[in-house]
């Protein structure tokens, strides 16, 4: 196939915080040094911003060294945090606001902001291409280049292919974007970033890399109701023995809340329907008291990276780096991950810039591990090992108490490492083994189905196109997870896009792509491993409008 082809000293796949810290650093050294660099941002999305999603309360660490006048150059952090509180849910009433010195250090938030992550992303695009970066939205990176046992680019997507991979009128082959260097910075689960692991054998010897889903939805809330700044945790109900994980409810400007549920990926009852425990979590007494009288704005989920330290991979590879939740650089203690992602982009782009300085390039970006270990990221990823694996071995009120004693007392350094070496698409009951859970019907106030949800995150794919959720044996959902798991993809998928459906008297494992709002979580979840996400064509899935 002919395709077009693009020569850059750097590519960078995804136009999220850490690739786009990484651009605009890149940027910056070599304007320092009066040098000219091609640096090329490819986004799957329709426009930048449009796949991210993110609670979030946002700590400025990394864009106070990237941009140091961040405030006068108009970034879209308008709402410092001014109070935190952690409760505690018992049932679907009772809640207890727990003390300060019960609450780890790592949940207080003096000094950060709740921001929209979509507009923060928006206006370091702009820094960027203001620096001269070009970024190119709606072109997902489909496919590496590899010669000769190193990353020479990547190649982007076909447009124009039916259902059955045939060209139409339209065909119009993806472009070769070749690059001295390539940085992956896809987000959570990036599909190449998965197959570099695997060809370069980046994940060999650490932890299994550990996921949880992340919901959030958007309201208008009446202005009596509302207390700009508030940000607002919870553990208990409504996941209780049935998982871990954790709510939120952030009070942000212009009289909206954010509102989600974190939910862990390593549950083990296939009944469990993430989906619907986010709406139950909506009616508990402490949070509709925010939400009565308000109106359902945006809706939307993603996967989170989760396993810390103990999962990292090993990021450089000869060509090119991971970067990010690619990588896995998210603080669960802190339940953020944008700042170390903005951070693990600004050491790639330093490792990269000396690089390209070297009379001889190395093959393999080593020193970025240097950097890595010398750097705060490093020893706040460090503080905070054994955060998550500690819950997921000794549960939510031991684990709580464990990192509680860990991160307020010793800093994050006691002497003990702890993890957690099953994966989480392990472990899942046999459905006749496990309890069933009875989800009430939504009301349309503050339960919504997953339908009308799908709607309000502006979806959209091409019907006329390959699907991209590939399954590795057609069989396997009717013929092992079905009759073993009752097929829990109908309910681990936020946005119905997997159904077991009749037709002509025969059950039939039905996909549909068209709903997909690429949070990856089938790609994680799936007990037999059968499902692998890629890049649909450009510019599908969610359009975010302030996620």
């Amino acid at each position: 196939m002919e395709r077009e082809s693009m020569d850059c000293d750097v590519v960078i796949v995804g136009a999220g915080p850490a690739g786009l810290a990484s651009a605009i650093k890149l940027a910056q050294l070599a304007q320092e040094q009066q040098q000219e660099l091609m640096i090329c941002v490819v986004e799957k999305g329709s426009e930048v911003g449009a796949h991210i999603l993110s609670g979030a309360v946002f700590e400025p660490r990394a864009l106070d060294e990237l941009l140091p006048d961040w405030k006068n150059l108009g970034a879209p952090l308008n709402t410092p945090v001014t109070g935190d509180e952690i409760l505690l849910l018992k049932d679907q009433e009772k809640s207890t606001q727990l003390p300060g010195f019960m609450v780890p250090k790592t949940f207080h938030n003096d000094g950060n902001y709740i921001a929209s992550m979509g507009n923060v992303c928006r206006w370091l695009a702009e820094q960027a291409q203001a620096l001269g970066v070009e970024i190119f939205p709606g072109f997902p990176a489909a496919d590496v280049i590899i010669e000769e046992g190193r990353v020479a680019g990547i190649i982007t997507g076909d447009m124009g292919l039916d259902r059955d991979g045939q060209q139409k009128p339209s065909f119009e082959p993806g472009m070769e974007l070749r690059a001295r260097y390539t940085i992956f910075a896809e987000g959570c689960r990036g599909h190449l970033g998965k197959r570099l692991q695997a060809q370069f054998n980046l994940a060999d010897d650490v932890s299994p890399q550990h996921y949880a889903i992340g919901f959030k939805e958007i309201w208008d809330i009446p202005a009596e109701q509302h207390q700009p700044g508030l940000v607002v945790h919870t553990t208990g109900w409504p996941l209780g023995d049935n998982g871990t994980g954790g709510g939120y409810l952030y009070h942000a400007e212009d009289g909206q809340v954010y509102v989600g549920l974190i939910v862990d990926l390593n549950y083990t009852n296939p009944h469990l329907n993430p989906f619907a425990e986010f709406q139950r979590f909506k009616t508990h007494a402490a949070i509709a008291k925010t939400l009565n009288n308000g109106k359902r704005v945006t809706y939307g989920a993603r996967a989170i990276t989760k396993g810390g330290l103990h999962s990292l991979p090993k990021m450089s590879f000869p060509g090119g780096l991971l970067v990010g939740c690619n990588a896995g650089t998210l603080n669960f203690a802190k339940i953020k991950g944008n700042h170390t992602a903005m951070k693990s982009g600004m050491l790639a782009a330093e490792t990269i810039f000396a690089a390209l300085q070297s009379e001889s390039p190395a093959a393999d970006l080593t020193d970025y591990q240097e950097r890595f270990q010398s750097s705060w990221l490093y020893d706040e990823l460090y503080r905070s090992r054994n955060f998550g694996p500690a819950i997921h071995k000794f549960g939510t009120w031991l684990g709580g108490a464990y990192n509680t004693l860990d991160q307020n007392w010793f800093g994050g350094k006691l002497p003990f490492t702890i993890r957690d070496q099953r994966p989480d698409h392990e472990g899942m009951q046999k459905a006749a083994d496990a309890p069933t859970i009875d989800y009430t019907k939504p009301d349309n106030k503050l339960t919504f189905d997953r339908l009308s949800s799908v709607y309000l995150s502006n979806t959209n794919h091409e019907e006329e196109q390959p699907c991209h959720l590939k399954l590795a044996d057609e069989t396997v959902p009717l013929t092992v997870n079905l009759p073993e798991f009752a097929e829990p993809a109908q309910r681990y998928c936020p946005a119905g896009v997997y159904e077991i459906v009749e037709e002509n008297g025969e059950s039939v494992f039905k996909i549909n792509a068209q709903n997909c709002i690429h949070c990856k979580t089938c790609d994680i979840k799936d007990p037999s491993q059968n499902i692998t996400w890629v890049t649909p064509e450009g510019g599908g899935g969610p359009t975010y409008p302030n996620m």
